[in-house]
């Protein structure tokens, strides 16, 4: 795949350049700010940007504002975002237009390669990669039981053509049913999730990142 890098720590940078040529795919630009990676981005458009949510002259979230333009700018393009720390905040804003092709990732699944490289693959297939810790932060687990495993099969089927990025339309396709029936799956699936009055978040967002902690 075709990749940008934004990342101010030079080490990581060019380790993240290394690692990625080693395994095949062509690295576009490697970036240490912000500012150029949305204009690289929009200007080459690469299959996936992965980029810092931190960087300069800032620190504070100039990778973050820059992902979100290119989610909307340029939506064919997969974003991973690498943070040093679980940032609730930050990551609802880059979950807010969807789990399409969109990654949040502690920089310390980094250095567990393979499980980086999956999460690459993943966005780039058009799904979603979250970290773990992340999820754990966003959704509240009941500590009695475990809400998935109270979803009917047909709940499972529908919540996993979900976590694909699948519209209702296009589940109710796949699965050869009405789009009514959709709706129906989902809001059991929300309300077996306990997602049914969740403010803040989409519930849609909230089903995908229970399912994929599952």
């Amino acid at each position: 795949m075709r990749v940008i890098l934004a990342e101010d720590s030079t080490l990581l940078r060019e380790g993240l350049v290394r690692l990625l040529v080693e395994e095949g795919h062509e690295v576009l630009a490697a970036l240490p700010d912000a500012e150029s990676l949305l204009r690289e981005t929009e200007e080459r458009r690469p299959d996936i940007v992965v980029a810092d949510i931190r960087m300069p002259p800032t620190h504070t979230d100039e990778g973050l504002r820059a992902a979100v333009a290119i989610r909307a700018r340029c939506p064919e393009t997969g974003v991973l975002v690498l943070s040093q720390h679980v940032e609730r905040a930050y990551a609802a804003r880059l979950l807010a237009v969807g789990a399409e092709r969109v990654g949040y990732l502690l920089k310390d699944r980094v250095a567990q390669v393979e499980e980086f490289l999956d999460a690459l693959e993943r966005i780039h297939a058009g799904g979603a990669a979250i970290d773990p810790e992340v999820v754990r932060h966003l959704v509240v687990r009941t500590a009695h039981s475990d809400p998935l495993a109270r979803l009917t099969p047909r709940e499972r089927t529908v919540i996993e053509a979900l976590a694909e990025g699948l519209t209702n339309a296009a589940i109710a396709n796949r699965l050869h049913i009405s789009q009514s029936s959709v709706e129906k799956n989902l809001n059991a699936v929300f309300d077996k999730l306990e997602l049914s009055h969740t403010e803040g978040y989409s519930r849609r967002i909230l089903a995908v990142l229970r399912y994929l902690e599952s």
